[in-house]
């Protein structure tokens, strides 16, 4: 078959096109938070549950799907996890009360954890080590865009046809990204259609894949592991509070509808979007343009986007609506900038056959600590309020930031050695 030119950024458009279907997926109930409270009698902890129904079953599934990515390749595990998402989603639209909602949040929860981990190992498989910072955040990015357009497409959903359509039409999605993934992706080294030019500028710097079998045991023996699944349980309340809690908060404490709510809902996203690649593209520049340590470069992204999460912490000292959008909105740019770059580095500590299993397993602890501060706010929101809570992300991303540096920051005259694979 004839080659395709730069082929590797088509499997990488793929695997952004299927982050966006997720997160469309994924954000539908938090659009429709307020509508649900009335609708079938949720209060404040029980939409908390519902939350964190997802978010537990995520995390506990994360390990058990990176490590089926790395043992059995992206393409079919991904494809049927797709399909079953998107059936998981559909079925919300059926929910009867909150108990029912959170068994079908809980199933969205198992499919989708195959996610980050087949983008991590995708962007990995795919791109040399001097482009894994754009491919992640690229592929990240899809996050932010699925969570930027969901609002208005939602809103519009609900006023046209109501709030169970909405599920089922959103969730279709997810049923016809796990056909097509299946009939486009292949792994570099099954698709006849990749240059042999292109192939050897992916393998540049390492050597090609040996088939090595992924180990849970050696991810979980690596000291710098610990740095990271401390900073990912510390940084991911902040997002999942951006994805669930702004809609209610905004409707609730702010005074909007969902209708004006939609007109600026996408803002904190759109800036996530730019947080996700302006890191990508800075960490490379950081390492060319100043010398640093590619690993030290991407830490320096991550710290700059930890002092940027001040913005949530600024929320209870404004009265404006729209200044306090703003204040998520850098909040989102903060945020997917220190992600992104916390996905590039997985690349960076572990050999490729064990990529998509230290993700997993760093996913977990990621959205354990989502799943603990959702139960937090849900608990606390209507007696300290919701403002208190948002400071606590800022505090929690420095320490994280403090955290990576102090397990995986590379010192001066320190030898650093290439991964084999």
């Amino acid at each position: 078959m004839r080659p395709i030119g730069r082929l590797r950024w088509k499997m990488l458009a793929l695997m952004l096109v299927g982050t966006i279907v997720i997160y469309v997926d994924r954000n539908v109930l938090g659009v429709l938070a307020p509508i649900l409270q009335k609708e079938l009698s949720f209060t404040t902890a029980q939409y908390s549950y519902v939350v964190s129904a997802f978010q537990l079953v995520y995390s506990f599934s994360q390990p058990v799907a990176g490590y089926l990515t790395d043992l059995i390749g992206p393409r079919v595990g991904y494809a049927v996890a797709a399909v079953i998402w998107g059936a998981a989603a559909a079925m919300h639209g059926l929910a009867t009360g909150w108990v029912s909602m959170a068994g079908f949040r809980g199933l969205l929860g198992l499919s989708e954890a195959v996610a980050i981990p087949t983008g991590t190992k995708v962007s990995t498989i795919w791109f040399p080590s001097q482009e894994r910072s754009i491919a992640t955040g690229w592929f990240n990015s899809g996050s932010s865009i699925g969570s930027m357009i969901t609002p208005p497409v939602v809103v519009w959903l609900y006023s046209a046809y109501g709030w169970r359509p909405a599920f089922w039409i959103t969730g279709a999605l997810g049923v016809a990204l796990g056909i097509v993934w299946f009939w486009l992706y292949r792994d570099p080294e099954a698709q006849p259609r990749l240059s042999q030019e292109e192939r050897e500028y992916i393998y540049s710097g390492r050597e090609p894949p040996l088939g090595a079998k992924p180990s849970i045991k050696a991810v979980l023996s690596k000291t710098k592991f610990l740095g990271i699944i401390i900073a990912r349980f510390l940084t991911e309340p902040a997002w999942q509070t951006f994805a669930f809690w702004i809609p209610l908060y905004m409707v609730t404490v702010r005074g909007m509808d969902l209708k004006q709510f939609a007109l600026f809902a996408w803002l904190p996203f759109l800036f996530s979007d730019i947080g996700c690649l302006f890191g990508g593209y800075l960490a490379p520049f950081l390492h060319k343009r100043f010398g640093l340590q590619i690993v030290n470069a991407r830490l320096t992204v991550i710290t700059i986007g930890a002092l940027c999460m001040v913005g949530p912490a600024l929320i209870s000292f404004v009265v404006s609506p729209i200044v306090a959008i703003l204040c998520f909105s850098l909040g989102g740019f903060a945020h997917q900038m220190l992600s992104s770059m916390m996905y590039a580095l997985m690349g960076d500590v572990f050999e490729k056959p064990e990529v998509a299993t230290a993700t997993g397993v760093a996913g977990m602890f990621g959205y354990l600590g989502g799943a603990l501060f959702t139960l937090m706010v849900g608990a606390l929101a209507t007696t300290i309020g919701y403002e208190p809570l948002f400071a606590l992300l800022f505090l929690f991303d420095l320490v994280a930031a403090a955290t990576l540096w102090a397990f995986i920051g590379v010192r001066q005259g320190q030898v650093v050695e290439p991964l084999a694979a």
